[in-house]
């Protein structure tokens, strides 16, 4: 019998143990789909160790024309995150897709689709569409948790949100809540947003809507965290690893933009730039003058008939209490009043952080009203406003106290004449209360 030369041999057992966990590797989280643009889409998916990734994808009824993607490999180092640009796409396409892992198909029980935005400028009416929005995700993570009863549940609240069957969802910060155990560390910051993306009634979403998000304190940093925090790279790091946004205007900070159909969002970071909620400083930065600038120039050049300003803490609310943007009071009156200077159309603000949902309205002296939609909590704690917050600027049978909800905003009519309606539902997929807002009336009064 002819020996086996002893290097051959080790080599031989160490490939056959690579390829073993490879072979083995588990999906652990996702897939997601990140943006969506005319030509391309994100897909995201996070397995459980070193693994080779890639998706299969082909348009809707036409199956035996499947095409892949670029593959990857995940790694430690990158919480094993795949995040594959699909490109060479044609516009207005829905398409089922497939996630392989070390060339196996994996298999899933619910729908994976994307859709790439039509081409309807100077064409058609521009399309309807659908997206949902919420904030304040909490999953329980027992031992790391406080002590007593959970502060998250309801989580079949996703798949409530699922069957509403949104083109996208569009997350509104504290998309979950590092513990005492995670922000002092990367590892830490890795393992929540880790532990969060893997709730097992959160994959159905993940896998056939698109996602965009912002953050708050709570994804950010400690509670009310400010510029200061000492790890907000690290934070800054998984969010733009686990998150699918388009682009960013700045380094570090979740700061955006993204269109769909003909809707502008503009999407602004609450904490890269502010500064410590007692600072006692005049004029004292809460989006910081950089960002408003950006978030002005690009006000005054967009053509959207709603302008969706989405950031973490109420921005109408008159009422000095927690972190509500008149805490910062002096760049408030600025912000606002170089919106109204501009006399920029169809404004309308996004926002969550209160544990409570509520409709807002600022009236305006030769302008239209300015209206913020809170919508809180998804999955925390619920809560309701204090007794400093009963004024007349909430707008009658919009205020939800003590559930846990989400909202869905259906954009249609024609190009001319766009109409918005918002439905809040509860966890279960019970409609609450909806409400109907024209783009005409966010206009300015002619002259």
């Amino acid at each position: 019998m002819k020996k086996i030369p002893i290097l051959f041999t080790v080599v031989l057992l160490i490939s056959c143990r690579f390829l073993a966990q490879t072979a083995t590797a588990q999906l652990q989280s996702g897939p997601m789909v990140g943006y969506s643009d005319m030509r391309e889409v994100l897909l995201w998916a996070q397995t459980q160790k070193p693994a080779k990734v890639k998706f299969m994808f082909w348009e809707q009824g036409n199956g035996t024309k499947k095409m892949s993607s670029d593959e990857v490999n995940t790694d430690k180092k990158t919480a094993f995150v795949a995040r594959i640009t699909v490109d060479g796409l044609y516009p207005g396409k829905k398409y089922d897709y497939e996630v392989w892992i070390d060339n196996k198909k994996v298999n899933v029980a619910y729908p994976l689709t994307f859709q790439t935005q039509a081409l309807w400028q100077y064409r058609t009416d521009p399309p309807a569409f659908k997206f949902a929005f919420g904030s304040c995700v909490y999953v329980a993570d027992q031992e790391f948790d406080r002590p007593g009863r959970s502060y998250g549940g309801e989580n079949e609240i996703f798949t409530a949100i699922a069957a509403q069957k949104p083109d996208f969802m569009l997350w509104g910060g504290d998309n979950l809540y590092l513990r005492e155990a995670d922000w002092n560390s990367r590892s830490g910051v890795l393992y929540r947003n880790t532990h969060t993306r893997s709730l097992a009634e959160m994959q159905p979403l993940l896998g056939a809507a698109h996602h965009y998000a912002i953050w708050d304190d709570h994804d950010y940093g400690p509670n009310d965290c400010d510029r200061g925090y000492w790890g907000k790279n690290w934070t800054s790091e998984a969010f733009r690893l686990f998150w699918g946004n388009p682009n960013y205007a700045f380094a570090g900070a979740c700061t955006g933009t993204f269109e769909w159909a003909d809707v502008q969002f503009f999407l602004l970071d609450d904490r890269w730039f502010r500064a410590p909620n007692d600072d006692k400083t005049a004029g004292k930065d809460y989006f910081g003058a950089q960002q408003i600038q950006w978030l002005l120039d690009n006000l005054k050049t967009s053509r959207a008939p709603f302008k969706f300003i989405v950031t973490g803490g109420q921005v109408i609310n008159p009422s000095a209490v927690f972190e509500n943007y008149v805490t910062f009071a002096d760049e408030r009156t600025k912000f606002l009043n170089a919106i109204s200077e501009a006399k920029i159309p169809g404004v309308v603000f996004l926002t969550g952080d209160r544990h409570h949902t509520v409709v807002n309205k600022m009236e305006r002296a030769g302008s239209y009203p300015l209206y913020d939609f809170t919508i809180s909590p998804i999955t925390s704690g619920p809560g309701k406003p204090v007794k400093e917050e009963e004024n007349n600027v909430i707008v009658e049978g919009t205020l939800l106290p003590n559930k846990r909800n989400f909202a869905t905003f259906d954009v249609s009519g024609p190009r001319t004449d766009r109409s918005l309606k918002v439905t809040v539902f509860d966890a279960k997929g019970t409609e609450i209360w909806n409400k109907e807002l024209k783009a005409s009336a966010l206009k300015e009064p002619k002259q």
